[in-house]
């Protein structure tokens, strides 16, 4: 007979099914920014090191919000207020409908509905 330790099984997710649609929306505008990020780098030979930083704030922002960890959804508004102040300091230049997908994503994360789920669920 074979002993099985009680340990619990921390389950992974990468969209948050249960979660409001504000939410579900931005993670993934998140992955969205961080995949096309990921695709223009490869595609013009190379990344800035603010590229690579805002990447990664939107990948682990992404699954931090998918699985409500509270520091994945400061991540995550982090990942979407850094364009602006990107913008602001002539690191980076973008079109406008760049600018209208990153003003949708504060907007989602900043939405009273996600704030109140964030008050009561995240850990």
């Amino acid at each position: 007979m074979v002993a099985v330790a009680n340990k619990s099984v921390t389950e992974r997710r990468w969209f948050p099914a249960h979660q409001p649609q504000t939410l579900q929306i931005a993670v993934v505008l998140l992955y969205w920014n961080a995949a096309l990020s990921l695709l223009f780098g490869l595609l013009t030979g190379g990344y800035g090191r603010y590229e690579l930083v805002l990447m990664l704030f939107e990948v682990f922002g992404g699954v931090g919000v998918a699985n409500e960890k509270k520091w994945g959804y400061w991540i995550a508004v982090l990942a979407s207020l850094l364009p602006f102040y990107l913008l602001v300091r002539g690191y980076v230049g973008g079109g406008l409908l760049t600018l209208l997908f990153e003003v949708a994503l504060v907007a989602l994360l900043l939405h009273p509905h996600s704030r109140s789920y964030y008050k009561i669920w995240f850990r």
